[in-house]
């Protein structure tokens, strides 16, 4: 096995490891996967496997269409989708999916997530989509490809950058988040359920609520992300 190989096994390990931490799975509702593009690999979660039995050795490699390359267990069932968002967008290494609480209301209610303040902006530039329920035929056809191709679909038509979105929620289904790495992947997560929880808030406190100000979403957005960002340090992940 090659370094390179290995040190995917270990971070998709590591970050699959991480979503119950960040309570964001119960059971094994959830999974994270890598991609190097030039090697060929994709490493994923093995399906059904209790997170506390993950190992860097039982994390699931296949190529680049999801055909399993190495591992005795079966991939995440979620495979073809991940598959489907790479070859899509060169531009992300990771996906997660999970069914986090928050987040799954929204994708249930079939509503985006809506822009109200500085702690979305930081990091989705908008309102996080909510795709549209796939079809019977989509369903019974190829449900989890399809699901990726829905994904894809909703980008497309918004005219959405999947790195200054990077996220999403499926109608009846639930969110999907994107990154660099999976350590990003996740993270992505974790602020898409809370700020998913904040929206929930605030339409109770005010259900007349309106969008927050553009000017302050390009404020918070690009001092984080834009090409003349000053938050954090030189080297931090945000």
């Amino acid at each position: 096995m090659s370094n390179s190989l290995q040190a995917m096994r270990e971070r998709v390990c590591e970050a699959n490891r991480s979503l119950p931490t960040h309570n964001l799975v119960k059971f094994t509702w959830g999974n994270v996967s890598e991609v190097n593009r030039e090697a060929g690999f994709i490493v994923i979660k093995p399906s059904g496997v209790d997170y506390d039995l993950l190992t860097p050795e039982n994390m699931v490699v296949t190529d680049l269409d999801g055909n399993v390359l190495e591992g005795d267990l079966n991939p995440s069932s979620d495979l073809p989708t991940h598959v489907q968002l790479y070859k899509a967008w060169p531009e992300i290494n990771a996906v997660v999916h999970t069914h986090s609480t928050e987040a799954v209301g929204w994708a249930q209610a079939g509503r985006d997530i809506p822009f109200y303040g500085t702690t979305h902006a930081d990091y989705f530039y908008g309102a996080v989509p909510c795709a549209r329920s796939l079809t019977e035929y989509e369903v019974n056809h190829a449900y989890e490809i399809e699901t990726g191709n829905v994904i894809v679909e909703e980008f497309a038509r918004r005219g959405l950058d999947p790195v200054a979105v990077p996220g999403i929620v499926v109608r009846n289904h639930g969110p999907f988040t994107w990154g660099k790495n999976p350590a990003q992947a996740v993270y992505h997560s974790v602020v898409l359920e809370e700020v998913a929880r904040m929206d929930r808030y605030t339409e109770q406190i005010n259900p007349k609520v309106t969008e927050g100000p553009k000017y302050i979403m390009d404020k918070h957005y690009l001092r984080k992300h834009g090409p003349n960002a000053y938050y954090g340090q030189k080297g931090e992940q945000h």
